[in-house]
């Protein structure tokens, strides 16, 4: 005699359950394993390319115009000239959504001036010139002492800022933005002798960048 050995509904219940489980846990690991060598691959390429920040310098500076109207309100003119290069054999630079001013003593001192976006090559570089102007910017009441003091002490010092966003390329490949800060410190005569206008500065400065 036979016998005849049925399963019963809760035993296929639970081999199903584990074939399922199985499959994930397959699905899972081949998800893992590609993801991981996706982050490999882009972590070896970043290591062999390793960007190098872009490089700027100062040029030249001048002042036009650094006056208060009333006690607290601020007419300025200020033209700068910078040097941008790109240090990178292998990586080109974007430069988007640029914009510059100037700064004396903590507080803005021009309105922020746009300047139309670029790509630089391979150990390339550019001369960037922009002017600065600002009508009616409210600054501290300590700002007409403060110029008074410097111009006793026979110099001013400002600093020429821009900020932006960059996006490196790698053949064909563009990365996302990344926000950068450029600050270059200007020093400049200005003594009680020292001509009205403009005040310049033609001595080469490296600013300081950070990305």
């Amino acid at each position: 005699m036979s016998q005849v050995f049925s399963k019963s509904p809760e035993h296929c219940a639970k081999q199903g359950g584990l074939t399922i489980d199985k499959s994930y846990k397959k699905l899972f690991f081949a998800f893992s394993s590609f993801f991981s060598i996706v982050l490999a691959f882009i972590f070896l390429i970043w290591l062999t390319l390793h960007p190098a920040k872009p490089q700027f310098s100062l040029r030249e500076a001048d002042i036009y115009q650094l006056s208060l109207s009333g006690t607290h309100l601020l007419n300025s003119s200020i033209q700068f000239t910078m040097l941008s290069r790109n240090p990178n054999k292998k990586v080109g630079i974007y430069y988007d959504e640029l914009q510059a001013f100037a700064a004396y003593k903590g507080q803005q001192i021009t309105f922020d001036s746009f300047l139309p976006p670029f790509y630089e090559g391979h150990e390339e570089s550019n001369l960037l010139t922009t002017s600065l102007q600002g009508t009616g910017l409210p600054v501290a009441l300590s700002f007409g002492y403060e110029v008074e003091h410097d111009q006793t002490a026979g110099r001013i010092v400002l600093n020429l800022k821009v900020n932006g966003k960059l996006r490196w390329k790698v053949g064909t490949w563009v990365s996302g933005r990344y926000r950068f800060n450029v600050n270059c410190v200007s020093v400049m005569s200005f003594g009680p002798n020292a001509p009205t206008a403009p005040l310049s500065s033609n001595q080469a400065a490296q600013c300081f960048t950070t990305v």
